[in-house]
């Protein structure tokens, strides 16, 4: 690190300045132990502070690993390479170097005095190196896109695992041109892409011995077998070009610490081995169930099964899985298709999936692309629940393969032994609970149901991912290979029909069960006007419905509901809510679309009648006028009146009601009265006119006021105004009663 001057000796220290030093120490790798190395502790603290707690991490620039192997596999002719020293190969500014301080022997001799040193380039350790990294290695390729070429840029942007480059080609031809653009492309920003290994022996003579990897630098490539490479936790067969498992013979102790470690150590991120890790798990979950101590010794009644599956791991180094999908290259394919299968058992849900291509002459050629096993969920639910689990499963695949593959299918299907499941998909008739209702939704946002099919039991895959299996009994099964019936295309069409019924939908406690409801409809003016015209008299109206309302509020309390309610007196409040009542539901009926305007806040029609009231709702959801006079010394009903349509049978009611109230006196008088109760009748002059004009009081009150002959008065001008003001009241009294001998002869 001195002599490529990635550290320097330290200048003096300014102790008013901000600094750090790191802790480091050094790192052997199992595979590599000639090699060793430096990691500075970021976060070892000081006071409760560490150099990563107030570093930014920065985003998370890496591809998905699932990903890059993905791609890794899709064609004939793939290759490998590596950065070197990736995070020395960027600097940190000046300022910025005095929080990378650590101390060390001066000139690197152990003889010496410990001095300090500093950092001139991001260290391993350091939250925020991987990001810093990521980012520049990719602001490198968009720089060097113009001269290098499209490929070279998407090689470093979508198939780069941090430092490790892997991806696949048709010919290796394309592989040299990519290898030799990128590492030029690189090298303008001083990073080296070397450790190159290829299944293709023509790829790595095409390059320096020094820029291959370790073991392919000294050997013959003519005549000498290519060695096994490592790269991203996987072992890779150059020679056979397959993946391949290499199994760590360390004796764990039966603990709850030895036996995690045990099933951990089996790194398979593309499901290779599902069946066999899944094994294990189950065995954790038996072993470890309840218990809370890592390092006691568990209970020897499953010591000789956990012994049994462990030994049995041996098996896998024998296990050779082809790199690539299919054997021929998928660019030349007529026809792609991803086949998904799902299944499940009380112990756990699996799903595995499969690449089908075929070939211009027709024949189809079927490769795995990756499995997933998960333990069942607790408590225990039931085989349909746990079905539909792996149906999600095999859907949330279904999304990572096609996000990540850069493979355009010409159709994807997903397969299930569980009819129940397939019809819960292909529902549209019934209601499900929660649980299903969120998994069956979850399917479909993702997946058509016409791609789901069924398969038999014997047929599926996926049936192995679901149940505990030995290493060697899956490498004598199916699960690498796919089930024949992906071979034989007549066979699979007998499996793609999409006619799936619920399956006993009486008996399914999954399914929510049918309620009837009835639906009355009653045309509006039933509800309003002319209920309302059965009454001739405002206050019969308003008690009746007070009666009424008291009646249903009584039957709220239990054992006290009481039809005899209906003829007690009311209360004025009674009589406030039964007004309301009434007014609210003619308004209803005949301004809708006003009263719904405000209730939403948008502006009223202008081809409303009532706009130039500003009308607005009161507390009660009754129409007010609006108007400019809230801050007048007035009553709240006489600054905001209540809105009443003419047209509507209350209207002639309340004229009726207040004409009575002011003694039967003209329409000035009248109008005044129903505007000091808070009413606002629109158009109402010629309401109260005509409605003067039929009263039969004042019919017979202007024929004896203008008959001599019947004992009335000659003329209004005959007599003093106020005179005939002052026994008008006895009038109406007498003729009120039809008294037509006593005190109308007297006036």
């Amino acid at each position: 690190m001195i002599d490529n001057g990635h550290a320097e000796p330290a200048p003096f220290l300014d102790t008013n300045k901000k600094h750090w030093y790191l802790p480091m120490f050094g790192v052997h790798h199992p595979q590599k132990p000639d090699q060793i190395r430096v990691v500075f502790d970021s976060s070892a603290e000081f006071k409760g502070t560490s150099l990563n707690k107030v570093l930014l991490s920065g985003p998370d620039l890496n591809n998905s690993l699932v990903g890059v192997l993905m791609r890794f596999r899709k064609e004939p002719t793939a290759f490998m390479a590596d950065i070197q020293q990736m995070f020395y190969c960027f600097f940190v500014k000046e300022e910025h170097r005095d929080f990378l301080r650590f101390m060390w022997f001066e000139d690197n001799d152990m003889s010496k005095d410990v001095i300090d040193y500093r950092m001139n380039v991001h260290v391993f350790g350091n939250s925020p190196s991987p990001a810093v990294a990521i980012y520049c290695m990719r602001k490198a390729a968009d720089e060097g896109e113009a001269t290098y070429g499209e490929k070279a840029k998407q090689f470093v942007k979508r198939n780069f695992y941090v430092d490790d480059g892997l991806t696949s080609v048709s010919t290796a031809k394309e592989a040299i041109d990519l290898l030799t653009n990128t590492r030029k492309m690189l090298a303008e920003s001083n990073l080296n892409l070397h450790k190159i290994a290829s299944n293709n022996r023509d790829v790595m003579e095409a390059f320096e011995p020094v820029d291959r990897a370790k073991d392919l630098q000294d050997i013959d490539l003519t005549n000498d077998p290519l060695p096994t490479q490592r790269s991203l936790g996987i072992l890779w067969n150059l020679k056979t070009d397959a993946f391949a498992f290499k199994v760590s013979c360390e004796d764990k102790s039966f603990t709850h610490r030895g036996i995690l470690s045990t099933v951990n150590s089996l790194y398979d991120p593309l499901g290779l081995v599902a069946p066999v890790t899944l094994h294990g798990k189950v065995l954790v979950r038996e072993l470890t169930s309840g218990r809370v101590d890592w390092d006691a010794p568990l209970s020897p009644d499953k010591e000789e099964e956990w012994n049994q599956w462990r030994d049995s791991l041996q098996a896998l180094q024998q296990l050779s899985v082809p790199r690539c999908y299919t054997k021929v290259s998928l660019s030349s394919t007529r026809r792609k298709e991803l086949c998904i299968f799902a299944d499940a058992s009380e112990k756990a849900i699996g799903a595995v999936a499969y690449l089908r291509a075929t070939d211009n002459e027709g024949n189809p050629h079927v490769g795995f692309v990756m499995g997933k096993s998960k333990l069942a969920p607790r408590p225990a639910h039931t085989i349909p629940r746990l079905e539909l689990c792996a149906a999600v499963l095999a859907t949330e695949m279904f999304e990572l393969i096609n996000e990540e593959i850069e493979v355009k299918f010409d159709a994807v299907k997903f397969f299930t032994d569980s009819r129940v499941v397939l019809g819960y998909i292909n529902n549209t008739s019934k209601r499900f609970y929660v649980y299903v209702a969120n998994r069956v939704n979850r399917i479909r946002q993702s997946t058509q149901s016409n791609q789901w099919h069924y398969v038999p039991t014997e047929h599926n895959p996926a049936d192995l991912a679901s149940r505990p299996t030995l290493a060697a009994d899956l490498l004598s099964s199916a699960w690498f290979s796919g089930p024949k019936i992906l071979n034989h295309m007549k066979e699979l069409e007998l499996f793609e029909t999409n006619d799936f019924d619920l399956v006993e939908p009486e008996r399914d406690a999954e399914i929510r069960p049918e309620v009837t409801t009835l639906l009355t409809k009653v045309d509006k003016l039933q509800l309003g006007s002319q209920r309302f015209q059965r009454f001739s008299s405002w206050q019969v109206l308003c008690r009746t419905i007070a009666g009424l309302i008291r009646v249903v509020l009584s039957f709220k309390k239990p054992g006290q509901g009481d039809w005899k309610a209906l003829q007690m007196f009311c209360t004025p409040v009674e009589l406030y809510r039964a007004r309301s009542t009434i007014i609210r539901c003619v308004q209803q009926e005949i301004y809708p679309e006003e009263m719904t305007c405000i209730m939403k806040g948008r502006p009223i029609p202008n081809d409303s009648p009532i706009i130039r009231l500003n009308p607005v709702l009161d507390k009660d959801g009754v129409l007010r006028v609006g108007g400019r006079l809230p801050l007048a010394d007035l009553a709240h009903q006489e600054k905001h009146p209540v809105v009443i349509p003419r047209s509507n049978h209350i209207a002639v009611l309340i004229v009726r009601h207040y004409h009575q109230q002011v003694a039967h006196q003209g329409r000035h008088i009248t109008e005044g009265a129903i505007r000091t109760a808070g009413y606002w009748i629109v158009g109402s002059k010629g309401l109260v006119s005509a409605t003067i004009h039929k009263c039969v009081i004042c019919r017979r009150l202007r024929r004896y006021t203008s008959n001599p002959e019947d004992g009335g008065l000659a003329s209004r001008s005959s007599q003093p105004w106020s005179t005939l003001h002052q026994c008008w009241p006895r009038c109406l009294r007498a003729m009120e009663h039809r008294d037509s001998t006593h005190q109308r002869w007297q006036c």
